[in-house]
């Protein structure tokens, strides 16, 4: 079968016009599409392309695939969950780095990671409640112990460089960034240990001033025009760490959601919230998720289930969440990595078997870190390093996980649904998803680190590609 490559320009734009209008109607009829041509983008280390336009390829018939020849097989009329959208972390170290580059690199960050046409197109993004870990110091809101009413409470700190690194990624945006929050810990005065680090837990006589606390948080970015769309618990609730920690075992999370949290929320005006627990690994998020959505006034509160990546692969305990609890979301929250290809290639993998184990966002950390992988002013590795800021030449550097990240982000986009999506080779690692306005978008990773063929087939034809080692291409159609 050969392929046909289209790089007329005045082909382009026309063919990906009638492409939409044609998808279109045959996502909202369920008819078989009469395909003709794919366009592909594609980044991988073998050959130095990062999200390099491939072009249009040809489809030809090809009524029956069989076991002998690569293929990634979909079909369009299966659908199943809805994305919420992609994105990074709005971190103290991300939002003071920022602060220090010239414009010139700030406008450039700012196309790359949120426009929405000529850049990674970042619709969901998280924030901190105070510091954590990548703050360039300690603070909470409110420090004056015993302040139950909360009187003292101010986001002061945040306005000097978070509050207006937000504002301009919003306004690249077109204000199309969901944003949620999580809480790394309580305020030392409200902890067991009197320490913000350490783990630690919240004492049961500050329980509803820490849900106070969370609801004037949301007040507060409310007044200064960044609505919080949702909310995390605590962030990784049974790790004690070196950085700000507090420890919730499962019944306590269920406890406090269901006695103070969630009615408190809900009381403030802030119902629709969408609330989240766990907020760490995959390994127990089953028992948790059990635990919360098991007690029905625990459960009303919850919109879902929040998770990382750092111990374990255990995919298939996404996939069990949402088969026990189908009417719960999923939302992967934390991806740190370095700015290596190896991390880049452990991020394709892992999006797509998030993906396809029904999670409905995927978040990586630090949206930016300088040269030094900060700042950040408690222990452990830096990492996160998808974009790198170079505050002694006012340069940027753009690291692998940004591009593959992108092969996501770009291309599959808030409100798209997944959609039936196989292969017969294990090498072939594949997800896909159907777009509001009808256009398809496929995203292979060829684990296998050697060139391959491979093809894409849907409705009794099939486009073919080379895939490079390691390489991660998205085909759309």
């Amino acid at each position: 079968m050969k392929i046909r490559k289209i790089r007329s320009n005045l082909g382009v734009g026309v063919a990906l016009f009638l492409q939409t209008a044609i998808c279109g109607l045959t996502a909202i009829y369920g008819q078989q599409q009469d395909y003709k041509e794919a366009r592909a983008f594609i980044t991988a280390e073998s050959t130095h392309e990062l999200l390099h336009d491939l072009g249009f390829g040809a489809f030809a018939p090809f009524e029956q695939p069989d076991e002998d020849y690569p293929t990634v097989m979909i079909d369009p009329r299966k659908t199943f969950q809805t994305i919420v959208g992609f994105g990074g972390a709005f971190t103290d170290a991300a939002a003071v780095t920022f602060a220090k580059l010239p414009e010139k690199a700030q406008a450039q960050f700012l196309k790359a990671c949120f426009d929405p046409v000529e850049g990674n197109a970042y619709t969901l993004c998280r924030t901190t409640i105070h510091s954590c870990d990548y703050s360039d110091e300690m603070y909470t809101y409110d420090d004056v112990a015993g302040d139950t009413e909360q009187k003292h409470f101010t986001i002061q700190h945040d306005e000097k460089c978070r509050l207006p690194f937000i504002k301009r990624t919003l306004a690249v945006a077109n204000g199309n960034i969901k944003i949620f929050a999580s809480p790394w810990s309580p305020p030392a005065w409200m902890k067991t240990n009197s320490d913000m680090l350490h783990g630690g837990k919240l004492k049961s006589e500050y329980a509803k001033t820490w849900a106070l606390y969370f609801v004037k948080y949301l007040q507060a970015y409310q007044a200064a025009g960044i609505p919080i769309w949702g909310l995390t618990v605590q962030n990784e609730a049974m790790a004690t760490q070196v950085w700000e920690s507090c420890i919730f075992t499962a019944a306590e999370e269920r406890d406090f959601v269901r006695d103070r949290l969630g009615p408190t929320l809900h009381a403030g005006g802030f119902g629709d919230v969408k609330l989240m627990i766990w907020d760490h690994n995959r390994g127990i998020m089953y028992q948790r998720a059990q635990v919360a959505y098991e007690d029905a006034e625990a459960s009303r509160y919850i919109w879902g289930t929040a998770f990382h990546w750092y111990i374990g692969n255990h995919y298939e305990n996404v996939r069990l969440v949402h088969d026990a609890f189908p009417d719960k979301k999923l939302i992967y929250t934390e991806g740190g990595m370095d700015g290596s290809w190896a991390a880049a290639r452990h991020l394709a993998k892992n999006m797509i078997m998030d993906l396809n184990s029904w999670t409905n966002g995927w978040v990586f950390w630090n949206l930016l870190l300088d040269q030094d992988g900060g700042p950040r002013h408690a222990g452990g590795a830096s990492g996160s390093n998808v974009i790198t800021a170079d505050l002694h030449t006012g340069g940027l550097i753009f690291n692998p996980p940004h591009y593959v990240f992108g092969q996501f982000s770009r291309f599959i986009r808030s409100g798209a649904k997944r959609i039936a999506c196989t292969s017969n080779n294990d090498d072939l690692v594949a997800t896909a998803f159907i777009n509001p306005d009808g256009k398809i978008a496929v995203v292979v990773y060829n684990a296998r680190n050697a060139d391959q063929l491979m093809q894409l087939w849907v409705d009794g034809k099939a486009v073919r590609y080379t895939m490079p080692a390691e390489g991660v291409i998205t085909i759309i159609l």
